[in-house]
């Protein structure tokens, strides 16, 4: 169960809610209202229109010494470290009992090697003893176009990250969510024992009652965002909590901030939110089980908190042209290069099969045709 850390939570919860108002310049729009659809189209188009890499840039089971039993890898997030021209990307491997974070690095943002461990497992009868999956970074700027730099805070770097307390199988129930640092952003540890997120706190609602899954973090304007998916049975849905030091969160009372739809592409599930800055609004890029399959999908926001989602994908499962994500297409992280002016989508890219995952692993979407040297 978790333990909440003691202080003025009151007087956070306080501070925070009235914060909200102030979390995005001032506009001439109303931040909460339901964004037009000429308007979510407009805003949607850059992010459309995608070029396939023909094979996994992480293969579902990498050569990674001492850990020969990976069946699939997924959640890819692209970061890089102050100093250091490198791109790193942290990704999870499934070897059956539970998962762990490993990281790769690239020169080109498409060849990826030099793997090795992240965090893994937490120790038995604690609450990420069945797998630690890393991505929710500290970043210097959530612009979208900005490089995707860890920032430093107190002399470490941060992240939030899923938990599972159980092994034996792939994102077993109830699900946590925890909080780690870093010295040198590669190996990370824990920052608290408890966990930061619970469905046994105290202000957990009902859409969440079943499971927490993956986080995303935000700064901006002096507080943290977590943006998280929750389940409740079978449906999954994107809630958002509030934090100043990280450590210590409290859930917004109106979540879900995005919700299923019914007879849509996201009717199952709203899950794995990333949000950005653009412009003069936010975009989540989320994936949205429902017509059979996982698919990538974006919502925007003016305030951080009120959402509106585009009814149609960025990206429907099995467009690529070698089945690489005939079954699913979701848990994406984008990056933008800017020494040819193209985005890179990172995501999971399920085709689907025998085995207990369905051959996942990591491949490539980009905005423009490229060609990578070997």
């Amino acid at each position: 169960m978790c333990i909440r850390r003691s202080g003025s939570r009151t007087l956070l919860s306080l501070a925070l809610l009235l914060g909200l108002a102030s979390a995005g310049p001032a506009r001439a729009h109303d931040p909460g209202a339901t964004i037009d659809a000429e308007t979510l189209d407009r805003w949607s188009a850059p992010y459309r229109g995608w070029h396939y890499w023909p094979e996994h840039v992480v293969p579902p089971r990498p050569a990674i010494e001492g850990f020969p039993d990976l069946l699939g890898t997924d959640v890819p997030t692209v970061y890089q470290i102050p100093g250091d021209d490198r791109y790193y990307l942290s990704f999870i491997g499934f070897d059956g009992k539970g998962y762990q974070s490993f990281v790769a690095e690239s020169r080109d943002l498409v060849h990826w090697g030099d793997y090795r461990l992240a965090m893994g497992y937490g120790p038995e009868g604690q609450f990420d003893h069945g797998g630690r999956c890393l991505g929710a970074f500290l970043y210097e700027s959530y612009d979208v176009k900005s490089p995707r730099v860890l920032k430093k805070r107190d002399g470490l770097f941060w992240t939030l990250y899923g938990a599972y307390p159980r092994q034996g199988g792939y994102e077993l129930r109830p699900g946590y969510e925890g909080v780690a640092s870093s010295a040198d952003g590669l190996s990370w540890n824990r920052a608290r024992e408890e966990p930061i997120l619970s469905v046994f706190d105290a202000d957990r609602a009902a859409w969440e009652q079943s499971c927490i899954y993956q986080p995303w973090l935000v700064e901006h304007q002096g507080r943290f965002f977590n943006f998280y998916n929750a389940a409740d049975g079978g449906k999954e849905q994107m809630g958002v909590a509030f934090s100043t030091n990280l450590l210590d969160w409290m859930r917004y009372p109106a979540n879900p901030i995005v919700r299923n739809r019914p007879d849509g592409y996201d009717a199952e599930f709203c899950s794995d939110g990333k949000v950005f800055r653009d412009g003069d609004h936010w975009v989540m890029f989320y994936f949205g089980v429902g017509k059979g399959a996982a698919h990538i999908m974006a919502a925007f926001s003016r305030d951080l908190v009120h959402w509106t989602a585009h009814p149609e994908p960025l990206y429907k499962a099995g467009g690529h042209p070698g089945g690489l994500d005939r079954q699913h297409a979701h848990k994406i992280s984008l990056v933008y290069n800017p020494t040819n002016e193209t985005f890179y989508m990172f995501y999971g890219a399920v085709p689907g099969g025998p085995g207990p995952v369905g051959g996942r692993g990591v491949g490539l979407l980009t905005s423009k045709p490229i060609a990578a040297k070997p």
